[in-house]
């Protein structure tokens, strides 16, 4: 990739101009991530654009692969982009269809479209399309006190609901670079102390070496090593 081309976005990044959604589709979308990661005491997919995100990363292959210094993003070419752009038209139909689907279930219930509705119509709307009941607050830790992990590794065949919620995590956390983490606020949410570019993560101006933690326990870091040595 060192050799592809740059190609460099607006200077405005955060315009309002709609890449691949159209007005009705982008207000819907931001309607649902704001479901999937609320305003509450910190701000949620809403105040962090995860829709913008969203619109760029199925808008084709233009925002796909940000360059090292952040100042644009790489050229694909040939067989690679010809792949990219065929699994994003199946991602774009997910999305169209998903936006009908919300409007539909809507306006059964409700007699409104899915971006009219309250907080709570909303949600029984989306507990409709994903087919499971509202899950509880998201922590740090599970009931079983293990770290929380909800990773999906890739998009590719996921339901509409599945990858809304899959992109609204990546809008809201990944690098303001795609679009989404506006003035990084999905970062300072979980105390995330981010580059301010991602120049500064190439140059040596951020880095995050007095975050480490020097005193630690192998035991706790392996489990299968707890106990070894003692008596």
């Amino acid at each position: 990739m060192a050799d592809w081309p740059v190609v460099h976005p607006p200077a405005d990044p955060d315009t309002g101009e709609r890449l691949f959604f159209d007005d009705h589709e982008w207000d819907t979308i931001e309607a649902a991530t704001a479901r999937v990661i609320p305003t509450d005491h910190d701000p949620g997919a809403r105040e962090a654009g995860a829709v913008r995100f969203i619109d760029r990363y199925l808008s084709g292959i233009g925002y796909v692969y940000a360059a090292a210094d952040g100042s644009g993003f790489l050229r694909m070419s040939g067989k690679l982009a010809d792949a990219w752009r065929a699994r994003i038209e199946d991602l774009r139909e997910t999305y169209r269809q998903g936006v009908r689907d919300l409007d539909a279930i809507a306006r059964e219930r409700f007699g409104a479209d899915f971006v009219s509705l309250g907080d709570p119509e909303q949600d029984a709307v989306l507990e409709q399309v994903s087919g499971r009941p509202r899950p509880a607050p998201v922590g740090l830790t599970g009931e079983d006190g293990n770290p929380t992990i909800q990773v999906y590794a890739f998009d590719d065949g996921l339901s509409f609901f599945d990858a809304l919620v899959a992109h609204t995590r990546q809008g809201f956390y990944g690098d303001p670079v795609y679009g989404g983490n506006r003035d990084r606020v999905g970062w300072r949410v979980i105390g995330f102390p981010g580059p301010e570019s991602l120049k500064d993560t190439i140059d040596g101006t951020y880095s995050v070496r007095e975050y480490y933690v020097q005193d630690y326990d192998w035991g706790r870091l392996i489990p299968h090593l707890r106990g070894v040595g003692r008596a």
